[in-house]
């Protein structure tokens, strides 16, 4: 799968992991492979007239399983990390590494002053949308997807560390039977066994509020300190 990647970008990679359910510890055996990363456009194509891609976007089938690939110009992914963007946090401190590079170890030691209480409305905007579409398909995978993310904020508002697994993060103890039941189907209902709604809309709002709270309360700032070292890095890579 990497070597059609790799032979069809148009560009170096800085760095490319693994996203998606994969990296949140729910793949089921039709998941989806979801690669995002940096790429870095030549500077004949940052100077001139005409362009690099800023995005690029990749798709094919493996073995019978879509595969997609997005990388972005380490400019344009530099100015989302200094955004309230958890995709970008996940993505960089993803373990799951395909490629690396040391533009990539330079990343990584930034992502610390890059981490702001405000990324908590990130998590709790994407909650909202994901139990959304629980209420109207009725699907095991966006009920995951929001207890997962409600999750992965209150870690990282009380810690500042980046955890995307949903097994490596306290939940209610029903999840993993859950998690279980996602392996078997990407897009599968609820198990007979699983929770009563009401249990589940309750303890959905509880993490919603355990995330405001721990966001209100929280040690990290509220602007990222970043930014400086982030534009020197884009400088001496463009320039190297």
């Amino acid at each position: 799968m990497i070597d059609r990647f790799g032979a069809d970008h148009p560009y170096p990679r800085a760095f490319v992991t693994v996203s998606g359910a994969h990296l949140y510890g729910f793949p089921s055996a039709d998941s989806d492979v979801d690669l995002r990363g940096v790429h870095l456009l030549p500077l004949e194509e940052i100077v001139g007239l005409e362009t690099g891609d800023e995005t690029v976007t990749m798709m094919w089938d493996h073995a019978g399983v879509e595969a997609d690939a997005v990388t972005h110009d380490l400019a344009k992914f530099c100015t989302l990390l200094l955004r309230r963007n958890g995709y970008v946090l996940e993505q960089v401190m993803s373990p799951l590494v395909v490629a690396t590079s040391p533009v990539h170890d330079e990343l990584k030691a930034l992502v610390p002053g890059l981490i702001t209480s405000n990324h908590a409305h990130h998590y709790l905007g994407f909650a909202r949308s994901q139990w959304k579409l629980f209420e109207k398909s009725g699907e095991l995978k966006p009920l995951l997807y929001t207890f997962r993310v409600l999750l992965t904020g209150i870690h990282l508002m009380r810690t500042g560390e980046v955890e995307a697994d949903l097994t490596r993060l306290a939940g209610p103890s029903y999840l993993l039977g859950l998690i279980e039941a996602k392996r078997a189907a990407e897009h599968g209902a609820l198990p007979d066994d699983a929770p009563d709604t009401s249990l589940l809309q309750d303890d959905v709002a509880a993490l919603t509020a355990r995330l405001e709270d721990e966001r209100d309360r929280s040690d990290l700032p509220e602007f990222p300190s970043g930014h400086r070292a982030l534009h020197d890095l884009v400088v001496r890579t463009r320039l190297r």
